[in-house]
């Protein structure tokens, strides 16, 4: 799904830099926000099951930490960057602002690939991580959580290492645990049943009540697969998702007109939102491209992938129908894209408002760890 056309973090600085125009903000302030406070970049050597020792890239970025401790997600993806990470971590800090929770902006990845990596190999992966930044994170400084490709056992592996680190019991250090472990109830469906929040309060001031709607989707991992259970419950219909497709290596849309039925799709998902392509079309879905998702007759888009989905070459594949835009993902839309959606009068639900469901669960999390 990754758009190597667009760097992620210039995107995310034209968006402050038009947003610093509007507020007409002086320029030390522009300075300090264009910016990350701090950041990390390290090695994680790891000796893998075969025996043989790979060294992975990780990265830990600060963007800012005004409000509060640093707060945001851990994510392993083979194309992960310094510059993804930099645009994610400025995310974080419009979130935790606009929802009004007292947390700054971080981000932090690993270049590696899980779909290719044992359980074992992961956990090493986790704890190298833990042990590069352990000095610079923690419960009152920068607080991680999951991420694309990372859940509740590698937060565990990382609150482990850096409880042995410093001695102690810290389960403020890290969110998205499981709820056995200090983990908050509802913080696995949080983001995805926070976009559609989001979409239910669009509808109502467009004057439009969600089951007179259809809806197409991007992604199929957590996110996608929570927002499009609570979107089903009041009354909509979803007739498209995509994925990525591993062993291709590209992605897929998978529509079936008469509407998904999630609990058959999700029996031939795998853990990373992967649905079995051949299995898809025993049960009547049909298989298309990978941008096929953003050109459907619908009334409501959820980008929820990553970021710079929608950009200035697809933008005008949306179908005139669309009326609501809600951003899951971190920067999906690019833009010169946004340009083009506000031309068409397309109500768009902005990322750091739509998907803000899920830190919002996290602070709670926080709060009842410390």
């Amino acid at each position: 799904m990754a758009n190597k056309g667009f760097n992620a973090f210039e995107m995310a600085q034209a968006q402050f830099d038009k947003v610093a125009d509007l507020l007409a903000l002086e320029p030390a302030t522009r300075d300090l926000l264009r910016f990350p406070l701090r950041e990390y970049h390290f090695a994680i050597p790891v000796r893998m099951d075969d025996g043989t020792v790979k060294v992975f890239r990780g990265f830990r970025v600060q963007h800012n930490d005004a409000r509060g401790p640093a707060k945001g997600g851990i994510r392993f993806h083979p194309q992960e960057t310094a510059d993804t990470v930099r645009a994610l971590a400025m995310w974080m800090t419009w979130k935790c602002s606009v929802v009004d929770i007292p947390l700054g902006g971080g981000k932090g990845g690993v270049i590696c690939d899980p779909h290719n990596l044992s359980q074992h190999e992961q956990e090493l992966i986790c704890r190298g991580w833990v042990r590069q930044v352990a000095r610079d994170v923690g419960p009152v400084r920068d607080v991680p959580a999951p991420d694309v490709m990372t859940a509740g056992h590698h937060m565990l592996w990382m609150l482990d290492e850096y409880e042995t680190i410093h001695g102690g019991k810290y389960p403020g250090f890290i969110t998205g645990k499981p709820v056995g472990m200090g983990g908050s109830l509802g913080r696995t469906e949080a983001t995805g049943y926070g976009v559609v929040f989001t979409v239910r309060e669009a509808f109502r001031e467009l004057g439009i009540h969600p089951k007179d709607t259809v809806a197409s989707v991007q992604g199929f991992g957590n996110v996608a697969q929570y927002a499009i259970e609570l979107y089903h419950q009041m009354g909509g219909k979803v007739i498209c998702v995509s994925c990525w497709d591993q062993g291709d290596q590209k992605s897929y849309s998978f529509r079936k007109k008469d509407g998904v039925d999630l609990e058959a799709l999700l029996s031939i998902t795998d853990r990373f939102g992967g649905i079995d392509k051949k299995k898809a079309q025993d049960l009547g879905y049909e298989v298309l491209p990978a941008d096929a998702w953003l050109e459907q007759e619908v009334e409501l888009l959820m980008p929820n992938a990553i970021e710079n989905q929608i950009t200035g070459e697809n933008v005008r594949k949306i179908h005139k129908r669309v009326k609501v835009i809600a951003e899951g993902a971190n920067g999906p839309t690019t833009p010169d894209a946004d340009a083009v959606i506000k031309e068409r009068g397309i109500f768009m639900i902005p990322d750091f408002l739509a998907n803000a469901g899920g830190v919002t669960c996290s602070y709670f999390e926080q709060v009842q760890c410390n």
